[in-house]
């Protein structure tokens, strides 16, 4: 076998040779940053020029991927659409067992976003190519020329859903070990696995990752993240989160930094119950903000907020549902893109009144697995019709999603999947646990 250097070199070259330009994951590997308390990512030019200034360029690039010409386009699209269409296109459902008809149709019928793929879905490669192909075919057929959300938890290590499938990676843990011991080292093979994760789940049909977990753990005490966090160092974390970013842009897929602001801190899990975080905003800056400063500066397209009770900057309200969060992540931090919630499944959110709702007007444009989709549906297109939600706060959330989707299928057109992928997949998984370890 190659030495490791070698292998690396085989397996970065190699894929990004063949998915051809360098595209917005690409550029110099970053330093270690510096935890910042201020905002840390610029906001992309308006559409709306001034007197004095000439109209923007639609093809100047947004600070989260798609062009401005892309977001116009989508905002346009969506304001003709009915309050179902604008419904569908902010939710990412749930299903249960392994029938592709089953999500095909409720994305059809439902005009969904897309879905969540869990392992109670999936049966073995040829069903998830099914299922796939199926979901892409149920989005066209109901008149979409962009891709659907059709997205999977595949961290590495214990949150892996395609286990026995897609190629088996680490422990997200493993990027920050690599990083602390050979910091240019390390963000390459965290790039590579990146890279390759991506390119494999691009060839399943897959358009959406729900990782980089950018949380820093804080060790025992945490009962939720643990080795999912790339470290108890925010620094090291950054790095690890950025690193990871960029592999996931070059691969052409949506990849989703979570879970803002941090459930590393954590001391319960919210699969269960409602944590609360009793860090100050201060402390939240210091110590779980970096690696999210650090994913927005990468051009992070979707960040996934947690279901926490901030104590000190939202009490009582999950993150996922305030305002005060979402405010923190876009007037602070800068960020314009997609912002998803985390499952509305979770024992964090059961017995909230309407939930999905809640975090739709607090901020969110994607809502995560309801527990009841067509239900929740049919909620937000009753909230439209009543104006409990304005129609533009969906626009606005439809039209980011649309744009996204466009972005993806046209970086993913540009970047074909090599044949060799699983090959390269299997290599960068062992290039990233021989760095860590």
């Amino acid at each position: 076998m190659l030495p490791l250097r070698s292998r690396l070199a085989v397996v970065v070259a190699g894929a990004l040779l063949v998915s051809g330009c360098a595209g917005p994951g690409t550029g110099s590997d970053d330093p270690a940053p510096s935890v910042s308390t201020t905002s840390s990512s610029t906001p992309s030019p308006s559409t709306e020029p001034s007197a004095t200034e000439p109209p923007v360029d639609p093809e100047t690039p947004t600070s989260w991927g798609p062009t401005v010409g892309e977001l116009e386009e989508a905002r346009d699209l969506v304001a003709t659409w009915t309050p179902e269409q604008l419904a569908g296109q902010v939710i990412v459902g749930r299903f249960h067992g392994t029938d592709p008809a089953i999500p095909a149709r409720m994305v059809r019928d439902l005009h969904l976003a897309g879905v969540s793929v869990t392992s109670a879905n999936v049966a073995d490669r040829e069903q998830v190519l099914a299922m796939t192909s199926a979901l892409t075919r149920a989005a066209a057929a109901d008149g979409r020329d962009f891709p659907p959300v059709i997205g999977v938890d595949q961290e590495g290590g214990y949150v892996s859903h395609l286990r026995g499938i897609a190629t088996e990676f680490p422990h997200f843990q493993s990027a920050g070990a690599a990083i602390a011991a050979d910091a240019r080292l390390g963000r390459r093979v965290t790039r590579a696995a990146a890279l390759t994760t991506g390119l494999e789940l691009r060839g399943l049909g897959f358009t959406w990752v729900f990782a980089p977990v950018a949380d820093v753990t804080i060790g025992a005490a945490d009962p939720t993240i643990g080795a999912r966090s790339p470290s108890q160092d925010p620094r090291l974390a950054a790095q690890a989160v950025g690193a990871a970013i960029k592999g996931y842009d070059d691969a052409g897929i949506v990849s989703t930094v979570k879970h803002f602001p941090g459930h590393g801190g954590a001391t319960s899990d919210s699969h269960d119950v409602l944590p609360k975080l009793d860090s100050t905003l201060a402390q939240i800056r210091a110590h779980d903000l970096p690696p999210f400063e650090s994913a927005i500066r990468q051009q992070a397209p979707a960040v996934m907020l947690s279901h926490l009770d901030l104590t000190h900057v939202a009490p009582g309200v999950p993150a996922s549902m305030a305002p005060e969060v979402y405010s923190l992540l876009r007037d602070d931090l800068g960020f314009e893109g997609v912002t998803i919630t985390d499952s509305l499944g979770m024992g964090a959110v059961g017995g909230r009144p309407k939930p999905a709702l809640q975090a739709l007007k607090a901020g969110a444009d994607l809502l995560l697995m309801p527990v009841d989709t067509a239900t929740t549906h049919q909620i937000v297109v009753d909230a439209i019709a009543s104006g409990e939600v304005s129609r533009e706060r969906v626009e606005e959330a439809a039209a980011r999603v649309v744009a996204l989707q466009t972005w993806q299928a046209r970086i993913a057109a540009q970047r074909p999947v090599p044949a060799d992928v699983v090959e390269r997949a299997r290599a960068a998984s062992a290039d990233l646990l021989s760095a860590a370890y």
